[in-house]
């Protein structure tokens, strides 16, 4: 019989609580993987979805690739190493060469997400980085 009065307090709330609960979602990092190699029969363990996902070098921790994309198992498999040799078109590859990597990934709903958690992450980054130099 009587309708609940809103106002611009109760939608500033409203807005407040969503984003508080989308920024609290249970999206986190994968543990950390080594990079697969085929050539010891190795699998590539991925979420079949979009997300981020970050390389990094194990022995130094430098970063080898980071990006946010719309399949992180697709893109996770297409990671070359580096520019191709004459060599390698004749299928004479030097696992020893090869880089040892580890990736880990975060699994979001969408791309745009996907986008939005990257910016954020390296935002951070910066951040720490600026007071740390």
């Amino acid at each position: 019989m009587f309708a609940a009065m809103r106002t611009e307090d109760d939608d500033f709330k409203n807005a407040r609580a969503k984003r508080a609960w989308k920024d609290n979602m249970v999206s986190t990092w994968s543990e950390w993987k080594r990079y697969p190699k085929a050539a010891r029969g190795e699998k590539l363990e991925a979420p079949i979805g979009p997300g981020v996902f970050e390389v990094r070098h194990t022995s130094s921790g430098a970063l080898f690739a980071f990006e946010a994309v719309d399949n992180l198992a697709h893109a996770l498999s297409s990671i070359t190493s580096g520019p191709k040799s004459f060599a390698s078109w004749f299928g004479k590859h030097d696992p020893a060469t090869l880089p040892d990597l580890e990736y880990r990934t975060f699994a979001t709903s969408t791309r745009e997400d996907a986008k939005v958690a990257a910016e954020r992450m390296i935002g951070r980054r910066e951040a720490y980085m600026s007071h740390v130099a």
